[in-house]
């Protein structure tokens, strides 16, 4: 497989592993995340029926990509297109449609509305929902409400990998992730940090040599030098991201102790959150995943934000398969980089779809006990369906 295809896939793919584990304790507090799965936490998958659940982080990335290939392909075809954000907007709104009809809608754009798990009904901000049903829509500086929530941040990561030179000049990727952001998420702090992500998955892309600390802080300072005029609230994600790598430096709190105190609850706390958990893992993918996910703040998004980092940075091969096997169907990640160059047919059909990761139904409604637990009847906590601890340990 080609870079650009394995730093696309890759980051598609570590998103939604993130999400998907995060997923069943982004309601918790720290102490329930110990008092149902044990003193180290949450260490793999909750699985449910021997699948990884995705949930709305994954489905907004998958809807953004779909509506730059859109764009990408009106462009191509017909020589005439409107801006890139508007095809984000419309590409999430008939998600959005779908997340309240709960069917498909008589006409669609999406080809991956025709994915089920891409559109079931799991988003983790109703407000959100609310504004790409009702409208209006937001603008950066026409913002529509003043949410600080993470939830849109997902989003600005497809806008990051859909970034070439050849396509748009540097400053454009920050300014198209903040707009990503800004269509549902008013606060500056919301949409700044998702100019953030979407220049760090640029810069992972496009300078894969470079430090993933490095990425981080050219990131927020690029932020900084385009919008602190406009909006002082860039210094305070500089803030943001220069903590998470300090605190992964200096080590001077345990783990989970620094993970309570970057406080993962906003936008700007979860891009402090990712920072601090991917160069805490120094490269091991699994070790930054469960730090990503044990804290009482937004475990969803931190860990989608992660896995995005880490996967674009490690590329596809470097994530475990035990992650892999058991995670919910998902598009071919891997196609929509290698088609961005030219856009995507319009009569593209779900049958083109494959999957991202096997299922060994084999082994998924296996449970394997977690240690100091033996709860043999009601599964988690105590136990874990499928072999994600089984694999983790034979892979060591």
């Amino acid at each position: 497989m080609d870079d650009t295809a394995s730093v696309c896939r890759g980051s598609l793919l570590g998103l939604a592993v993130g999400d998907a584990m995060g997923y069943a304790v982004d309601a918790k507090n720290l102490e329930e995340i110990h008092r149902d799965y044990g003193p180290s936490g949450l260490m793999g998958y909750d699985l449910v029926n021997g699948y990884a659940d995705v949930t709305s982080h994954t489905q907004l990335a998958a809807y953004t990509a779909n509506g730059l290939l859109i764009a990408s392909t009106r462009g191509q075809l017909r020589g005439v297109m409107a801006p890139f954000v508007r095809y984000i907007a419309m590409a999430q709104q008939e998600w959005s449609k779908i997340q309240v009809l709960r069917r498909l809608p008589e006409a669609t754009s999406c080809w991956i509305s025709h994915v089920e798990h891409l559109r079931r009904r799991v988003c983790m901000d109703t407000r959100m929902l609310d504004v790409l049903n009702n409208g209006p829509l937001g603008t950066v500086e026409d913002t529509v409400n003043d949410s600080t929530e993470a939830s849109a941040l997902s989003a600005a990561v497809s806008v990051g990998l859909f970034f070439h030179p050849d396509r748009m000049k540097p400053t454009e990727v920050g300014r198209l992730g903040a707009e990503a952001v800004a269509l549902t998420h008013g606060s500056p702090e919301a949409f700044l940090t998702g100019a953030w992500v979407a220049y760090t998955v640029a810069g992972i892309a496009q300078e894969g040599a470079l430090a993933l600390r490095d990425q981080f802080v050219q990131a927020a300072e690029a932020v900084a030098a385009q919008f602190s005029r406009q909006f002082p609230q860039a210094m305070k994600l500089k803030e943001a991201v220069g903590r998470g790598v300090r605190m992964a430096k200096n080590g001077l709190m345990e783990p989970e102790e620094a993970m309570e105190a970057l406080q993962c609850q906003d936008a700007l706390g979860v891009a402090a959150g990712a920072v601090y958990a991917c160069l805490k893992g120094e490269g091991d993918v699994d070790r930054s995943m469960i730090l990503a996910v044990n804290h009482s703040g937004r475990s969803a998004a931190v860990g989608a934000l992660t896995g995005a980092f880490l996967g674009a940075k490690l590329g596809e091969e470097a994530l475990p398969e035990f992650y892999l096997e058991c995670l919910e169907p998902a598009p071919n990640c891997g196609s929509w980089r290698r088609t961005w160059p030219v856009g995507v047919p319009w009569t593209c059909a779900p049958g083109s779809l494959t999957t991202i990761g096997t299922i060994n139904t084999s082994r998924a409604n296996r449970w394997i006990p977690r240690s100091g637990w033996s709860d043999k009847k009601n599964g988690p906590p105590g136990f874990s369906r499928g072999s994600v601890l089984e694999k983790r340990e034979e892979g060591r």
